[in-house]
């Protein structure tokens, strides 16, 4: 007896298409996410039903949210107490917490501390860092200065003299006695190599990878990586910002040209948060290892100046986006003027109605771009959103120097905020990232004089130059914002 092998192809067929339509449902009832990532995920899934299962496995799932660090509960209860203990003191005028800023912005922080519950640091110092040669002559100084420790994180190390300069700084204190911690981002930092860290490790250095690879190359963790960029020398300097390691952001590499960035030195109270967010992704990422608190360095410090800031982080462990949801807030905090510096502008609806609500109150807002993308797909989506908000009034420049990298967000020259998080959902709702809040009026217009500096080597994006696209590329936007949420 034959076989019938086109009734064997129609049942083959047919069981696929079932399990792909379950696969969805269960992707609409089963994981809560936003509406609009679902209907893109539903419509890689109808449409390639084989491949379309499979892209989901490496990039749609999501993670665990109850107690993702496996933290205590004396360790919850303490981190509870503190949240509680700076609600009640955020405007009582005998505790050093009250600050001029503080009850115009009190939504602000007391969401911050809520949500992500990030403690309110009163005694700080902070230095702009705008240029690569910049940041890297400051950090590498204080490598070399460092007497205690040095706990460092970044989502991209290249293999390259940079990377390598920095692995030998380290290997240096090492050997000088200095505890070094090295943490580091599988898929970002994917061209390292366990050879790379021989010397520093011989030398009782510790080289920690977040989210590895779970069977050999593959990693079912591939779209939720560590995003952060933190440094932490002796409990007394913190780095966080937008710069990686690696030659491109000396502005070396042709493809990128100079590159613009933003990260902040800071000194003081923030330190210690800055350090325990460091703590929580090592201590995760120790494959049962876990170090206590008081094995890492919380010094004292003299820092006089009054420069309140909060550490925010968020990721696809957090219940909520406190990222997206905490620039929401300043936005619709504006009174007068809102300054946006982004790679990625891909926001969500959330996010543009916020845009949209600003600017019909009267708000100005200046928003600047890379006018050369490093992701072509990325740059069409958030020439369609942008262009959107052109229609309501919004300034659009694309900076034209090299590529800006920069994640600044500046309200009425008053506050401000800068760190590791793109305005896209990659940034909002899949990566784990970090932002300092600053309440200082120093840093918000030392941050808006950049701005103002970079329109100079800027093109204005007009309403008459979103309309004259060709179809072409309106095609190509349009696509591209229908993927937005996945990108």
């Amino acid at each position: 007896m034959s076989l019938d092998w086109s009734i064997l192809f129609s049942w083959g067929l047919y069981i696929v298409l079932g399990l792909n339509l379950l696969f969805a449902l269960a992707v609409i009832f089963a994981e809560r996410r936003d509406v609009g990532a679902t209907w893109a995920w539903l419509l890689v899934l109808f449409f390639l039903p084989v491949l379309g299962f499979i892209i989901y496995l490496f990039l749609g799932r999501q993670l665990k949210k109850d107690n993702f660090y496996n933290l205590s509960v004396e360790e919850r209860s303490f981190h509870a107490l503190q949240v509680e203990a700076q609600l009640e003191q955020i405007h009582t005028p005998q505790t050093q917490i009250a600050q001029p800023l503080f009850e115009k912005y009190d939504q602000l922080l007391q969401m911050n501390l809520r949500s992500s519950k990030s403690l309110i640091s009163v005694h700080n110092r902070s230095l702009i860092l705008h240029d690569g040669e910049q940041k890297f002559k400051a950090l590498m100084d204080d490598i070399r200065s460092a007497e205690t420790e040095i706990n460092i994180q970044y989502y991209i190390i290249q293999r390259d003299a940079l990377g390598q300069a920095l692995l030998k700084e380290l290997i240096e204190r090492a050997k000088a006695g200095v505890k070094v911690r090295l943490l580091y981002d599988a898929v970002g930092s994917r061209s390292l190599r366990n050879s790379d860290f021989k010397e520093l490790i011989a030398n009782d250095g510790e080289v920690r990878v977040f989210f590895p690879p779970t069977l050999g190359m593959i990693n079912f963790k591939l779209n939720n990586r560590n995003h952060r960029k933190v440094v932490i020398i002796d409990g007394k300097i913190g780095y966080v910002g937008g710069f990686n390691v690696g030659t491109e952001y000396l502005g070396l590499v042709e493809k990128f040209g100079y590159w613009r960035d933003t990260h902040l030195r800071v000194e003081g109270d923030v330190v210690y948060n800055l350090q325990h967010r460091f703590i929580l992704d090592w201590n995760y990422s120790g494959h049962r290892k876990h170090d206590p608190e008081n094995t890492f360095c919380f010094a004292k410090h003299e820092i006089k100046d009054n420069s309140p800031m909060q550490i925010v982080t968020s990721g696809p462990n957090s219940d909520t986006e406190h990222l997206k949801n905490m620039m929401i807030k300043m936005i619709m905090s504006a009174k007068r003027r809102v300054v946006i510096q982004t790679p990625y502008f891909i926001p969500d609806t959330s996010f543009m109605d916020a845009c949209k609500m600003a600017l019909n109150s009267g708000v100005q807002m200046d928003i600047m771009i890379p006018g050369k993308p490093d992701h072509p797909f990325v740059m069409w989506a958030s020439l369609s959103f942008l262009g959107e908000l052109l229609d309501y009034g919004a300034n659009v420049y694309l900076y034209d120097e090299g590529f800006l990298h920069a994640k600044t967000l500046v309200v009425d020259d008053e506050i401000a905020t800068v760190g590791t998080t793109n305005l896209d959902a990659r940034s909002f709702r899949l990566n784990f990232e970090v932002n300092a809040v600053i309440y200082d009026e120093r840093v918000a217009l030392e941050l808006v004089s950049l701005f103002e500096t970079d329109t100079a080597v800027s093109r204005t994006y007009t309403m008459e130059d979103y309309e004259k696209r060709k179809w072409t590329v309106r095609l190509r936007e349009g696509v591209s914002r229908l993927l937005s949420p996945i990108l």
